[in-house]
């Protein structure tokens, strides 16, 4: 039987896990903290019986995830839950974009703007599953549906402020710029519609879920399916060196491309560890959970209902700060997302205490204290904020990094994704999940199709595992010792005639 490690727990390390567990493989899961999860960790941070998302909290990938689906992971207590409006944009006017999963609904409540909506995200959303068929894999493929495809790219390669002159209101223009930012880049660079268009057409054709009783529900889904398929973890151990990994068929490395430099260390070929060297890190987290009473008391009453709010105030207010962040300036009124998931999972709360989970956009590794301007943020758009606020707990950019070492400077996305970095991370390669290294291979979110709970880095990197052990590929072991047999024999041979 075929042997694997995965070091890291994260969601792509444990789908990594169970896709080989699947085939045959046996499989073992090696974990630097004291419990799984990565960035899908929950726990009690402020008072007793909220229940706080660490990291992810709304799952419009995991919803659509081939991965997700197949496996079945409802079997092991993973339960979706949805709130009545899935995200709105608050406007200083007291009006907000509303974003509701019915694009009807939502194209309806934008007036003049609901046709051009319609016409963007229409097909978009009833064709997302095969859309995810082609985005959810590496950028160099046959495509399985080149017409969706190529109806996402012809969005999707523009500046987001460009995507936003379809509209006319400033509601809807804010609406699409809120979920642009989440690429945590400048909004008027090339690429950086994509993600607001696929999180938007995600929005419509599955919504922005959250997981019932906390993201952790996820990993302990994953985790209990690769029990069952005779997979095992171990927690509390921190591999610092492919040299501890003897002996397995294959590695996978959900870490990212600077922990992998570290761990393959001169075993890397020079090209991939000069592209591991290179591979840039985005602006960071600054994050907060709020304890409320009775709840955020948003000015308008669509926010009271939305599971995420995006505070940044005008497409031209969020362009802004998401430029200054991306040239490691702090703005002033930077961009913050809310997520209210108790409104879709009312079992995280305790009475009329509600777990409120925030964090802004801050340059990579900034030093500073952010939490005022968060707070400030949100009491623009909800007068009163901070007298119901009983309790807080606060992440810094710098505390975000220590508890994961794959945030990188504070960037949760494990890479920026701007630039020819959106398309080929993280690096330029047929197979971008090989390290170069025979038999080990990277699947964390530095990796297609890049950031959010899905579990597709994970899946993809496993099947190239899968197809390398089916070629009767060599361990990076064997890779060694007959290179040291080779050196050694050119070494101690003796001279030819011709030398």
């Amino acid at each position: 039987m075929a042997t694997a490690v995965v070091v890291g727990s994260g969601p792509n390390g444990l789908a990594a896990a169970v896709c080989l567990a699947r085939r045959g493989v046996r499989v073992h899961v090696v974990e630097a903290a004291p419990v799984l999860g990565g960035g899908a960790r929950s726990a009690q941070v402020t008072l007793p019986g909220l229940v706080h998302d660490e990291c992810s909290a709304f799952h419009p990938a995991g919803a659509a995830s081939p991965l997700f689906r197949a496996l079945r992971l409802e079997r092991y207590g993973l339960r979706w839950r949805w709130p009545e409006i899935e995200m709105t944009h608050p406007l200083d006017s007291g009006t907000a974009g509303v974003l509701w999963r019915d694009i009807h609904r939502t194209a309806e409540a934008m007036g003049a703007d609901g046709e051009a909506w319609l016409r963007m995200f229409d097909r978009l959303g009833r064709d997302f599953d095969d859309l995810t068929a082609d985005v959810f894999r590496p950028i160099l493929h046959l495509p399985a549906h080149p017409v969706t495809l190529a109806a996402f790219a012809a969005r999707a390669v523009a500046p987001a402020t460009w995507v936003a002159r379809a509209w006319r209101r400033p509601e809807t223009r804010a609406l699409f710029a809120g979920a642009a930012a989440h690429a945590y880049g400048s909004l008027r660079a090339p690429l950086s519609a994509a993600v607001g268009v696929l999180l938007i057409a995600a929005g419509h054709a599955h919504g922005w879920p959250v997981a019932e009783g906390g993201s952790q529900a996820i990993v302990r889904a994953l985790a209990a399916l690769l029990a069952d398929l005779g997979g095992t973890v171990e927690t509390g151990v921190r591999i610092e060196s492919l040299d501890e990994l003897d002996g397995f068929d294959v590695v996978l490395l959900d870490v990212s491309p600077r922990a992998a430099l570290r761990i393959a260390g001169r075993r890397l070929p020079p090209r991939v560890a000069h592209a591991y060297r290179r591979f840039r890190y985005g602006p960071a987290a600054y994050k907060v959970d709020f304890a409320v009473a009775g709840g955020v008391p948003w000015r308008d009453e669509y926010s009271r209902r939305a599971g995420t709010v995006h505070l940044g105030g005008t497409l031209e207010e969020v362009a802004a700060a998401e430029e200054a962040v991306a040239r490691g300036r702090m703005p002033a009124r930077p961009f913050v997302l809310v997520g209210q998931q108790y409104l879709a999972d009312p079992s995280r709360s305790a009475g009329e205490l509600h777990p409120v989970w925030a964090y802004a956009h801050v340059p990579h590794g900034h030093p500073g204290n952010v939490t005022e301007l968060i707070v400030d943020q949100i009491e623009r758009f909800a007068p009163g904020f901070r007298m119901r606020v009983a309790a807080r707990h606060i992440r810094t950019v710098a505390r975000i990094s220590t508890a994961n070492p794959n945030y990188v400077g504070g960037d949760i996305a494990t890479g920026a994704m701007t630039g020819l970095q959106t398309l080929f991370r993280p690096r330029l390669a047929l197979d971008p999940y090989a390290t170069g290294v025979p038999g080990v291979f990277l699947c964390s979110a530095a990796t297609p199709p890049g950031p959010g709970v899905h579990g597709m880095c994970g899946h993809n990197a496993a099947l190239a595992a899968l197809r390398h052990l089916r070629r009767g590929g060599r361990t990076w072991r064997q890779a060694a010792r007959s290179r040291a047999y080779c050196q050694k024999t050119r070494s101690t041979r003796a001279p030819t005639a011709r030398e």
